[in-house]
């Protein structure tokens, strides 16, 4: 049974000048699905996060998620929707603790004025225990270790560590829709099947969170996804499944280049 959409892209359009990042791309993602968004380097899948999140604002088309076009709404109207991501690069603050850095993914539901601060002591404190307890919970789906050094500074931690600890921010304000950009980036072989089997048990637990992963490693994609899109020059040039998608003969040219 195929599921109830959440999002439906309807000729989206990117351009920067005249280079066109997103030309005229049409596609869906489901309620509770791993998409992969594949394609070569250059092919608009950072692009198509970045509109989706209201960093730029889309030339054309439109992007409706659950009924609403949000084509021209702020990224913190958009992340209040319940749309979160991470990126390629870590944005992690080195300085802070894992707690500090996971804690602030939640912060549109926060109370952090000055009086309530000052004032409200036991209900700041209470609030204050909740969140120690929900990122504690986070941690120990991805990895229990990580609870125990909850207030150190995450420099000390390691490559997969510090990507757990992006994950578990960007799923602090509970989304529906989870953007994951390369996760797996500057990681191992072992790092990196780790960290996916780590987002396969989070992703049991949120039975209704969507997921879409743009991801290089083609293993990775094979075993986490259930659908995967792939883009070439902004274009669509494929949908479907894994064993779709490898034998579709544009997205071997597309990584390939033409035969001889």
């Amino acid at each position: 049974m195929t599921r109830p959409s959440l999002i439906e892209v309807e000729n989206l359009t990117m351009r920067f000048g005249g280079l066109t990042a997103l030309d005229a791309l049409t596609m869906s993602v489901r309620e509770g699905e791993i998409l992969g968004l594949l394609g070569p380097n250059g092919s608009g899948k950072t692009t198509f996060f970045n509109v989706l999140t209201g960093l730029y604002k889309a030339s054309g088309g439109r992007i409706v998620y659950q009924g609403t076009d949000v084509i021209g709404k702020t990224p913190q109207e958009i992340y209040r929707s319940g749309v979160a991501r991470t990126f390629q690069r870590s944005r992690l603050s080195l300085s802070l603790t894992v707690f500090d850095n996971i804690v602030i993914g939640d912060y549109q539901h926060m109370r952090h004025g000055l009086v309530f601060n000052l004032l409200r002591r036991k209900a700041f404190r209470a609030e204050y225990e909740a969140y120690v307890g929900k990122v504690e919970a986070l941690l120990n789906i991805f990895s229990p270790p990580l609870v125990g050094r909850l207030f150190e500074p995450v420099e000390t931690f390691t490559m997969i560590d510090r990507r757990r600890i992006e994950v578990c921010r960007a799923l602090m304000s509970e989304p529906r829709l989870l953007l994951l950009d390369e996760p797996s980036a500057g990681m191992t072989h072992d790092e990196t099947d780790e960290l996916m089997q780590d987002i396969l048990q989070v992703r049991a637990k949120m039975n209704n969170l969507s997921v879409v992963l743009i991801e290089h490693g083609m293993n990775v994609i094979e075993r986490v996804t259930q659908r995967c899109v792939v883009l070439n020059y902004g274009k669509k040039i494929a949908e479907g499944s894994y064993a779709e998608i490898t034998a579709d003969s544009n997205v071997q040219t597309a990584y390939l280049g033409e035969p001889e």
